[in-house]
């Protein structure tokens, strides 16, 4: 069962205004990026009543105490007092930043996030993480606080390139890895472009709410969501860190295949299927460029993963296709040796 404060919307514009009406926040603020601004804004911009617009531009690389910086001053400039809201219309990057800005602005004001792009809707908008970047290091700076709504309304993914859908659909995979085989099979047999998103994104957001509910602060089941971002967040730090950004789905197909690659190696999965989710994220994410000489500076940044403890890495390891294994110690010659069999592929 789905939290209240989870909106599955076929009428945003609809939806928002009934939720306005239950509310008497004193101001309003809309926070964007220069893509939702042209792109989604529009579509609920009459139905929000007195507003004003905030524009970050856009980017991981703009997920820092900057742009807060900015955020804060606005929200500051248009003396907004702690009965105020913001709306956060954009993906993942502007999600855990409007929403840490949210939450630590006066010590916290309401906010609600509408996801604009697949990744933030069947991932980083669900579950209440939040956070910024801090030298390179993935949401090294962060808080847990839920959103007073999510608002969820597929046809925002029009609005995307494929590169930024196919980003996405690494988090659906991902999901299916940990947790069901069958969901698996039934996106496996598609292409990209033959998804069933509405089914997709209900099936993940419904699955990812129940652990987040069961663990609100990863203590224990929740670890299991970071399948593929022990390998992929160091990878996505370094190229970042390098002038060479890539998209964080695209990081995390890097992760899934390299942690399965080390779950196979120690007999933790068996061959078919490590073949069958090598394949399959290969067809759908073609591979990420990186040097052989990079591995031991990549490999090295699993050492600030935030799910680590007593300097020993921890790894989320899939166990069979629809379950895994979460804190399990991994070394770093295991990610290097996981990281030159990717470069191999």
């Amino acid at each position: 069962m789905l939290p209240d404060n989870i909106l599955f919307s076929d009428q945003i514009a609809e939806d928002l205004i009934a939720f306005f009406k239950q509310k008497n926040y004193s101001k309003l603020a809309v926070l964007t990026d220069e893509h939702t601004l042209q792109h989604c804004y529009p579509i609920i911009q009459h139905h929000l009543g007195n507003h004003f617009v905030i524009k970050v531009s856009s980017g991981e690389e703009q997920k820092n105490l900057n742009t807060c910086q900015t955020i804060w001053q606005a929200l500051t400039d248009h003396a907004l007092d702690r009965h105020s809201c913001m709306l956060v219309l954009g993906g993942g990057v502007l999600g855990d930043m409007g929403g840490f800005c949210a939450s630590t602005y006066k010590r916290g004001i309401d906010f609600i996030l509408v996801p604009t792009t697949l990744l933030a809707q069947v991932d980083a908008s669900i579950g209440g993480k939040l956070g910024i970047d801090f030298n390179h290091f993935k949401n090294h700076i962060g808080v847990f606080n839920q959103p007073t709504l999510t608002i969820l309304h597929s046809g925002f993914l029009k609005t995307l390139p494929i590169a930024e859908l196919r980003s996405g659909f690494a988090e659906v995979i991902k999901h299916t890895i940990i947790s069901d085989k069958v969901m698996w099979e039934e996106i496996e047999c598609r292409s990209l472009g033959d998804q069933d998103w509405k089914r997709i994104i209900k099936h993940s957001v419904e699955f990812k709410a129940s652990v987040t509910q069961q663990d609100p602060t990863e203590n224990g089941l929740r670890k299991i969501l970071n399948a593929g971002h022990t390998i992929g967040h160091a990878l996505e730090s370094h190229l970042l860190g390098s002038g060479r950004k890539i998209l964080h789905g695209e990081a995390i197909a890097v992760g899934l295949i390299a942690e399965a690659f080390i779950a196979m190696q120690r007999g933790m999965l068996n061959d078919a299927s490590f073949q069958k989710i090598t394949g399959y994220v290969l067809k759908i994410f073609g591979k990420v460029q990186f040097d052989a000489a990079e591995v031991e500076a990549i490999a090295r940044l699993t050492l600030q993963d935030k799910k680590n403890k007593d300097n020993k890495i921890l790894c989320v390891l899939p166990t069979e296709i629809g379950k895994a294994s979460w804190d399990v110690e991994i070394t770093l010659g295991e990610v290097e040796n996981a990281l030159l069999f990717y470069r191999s592929l």
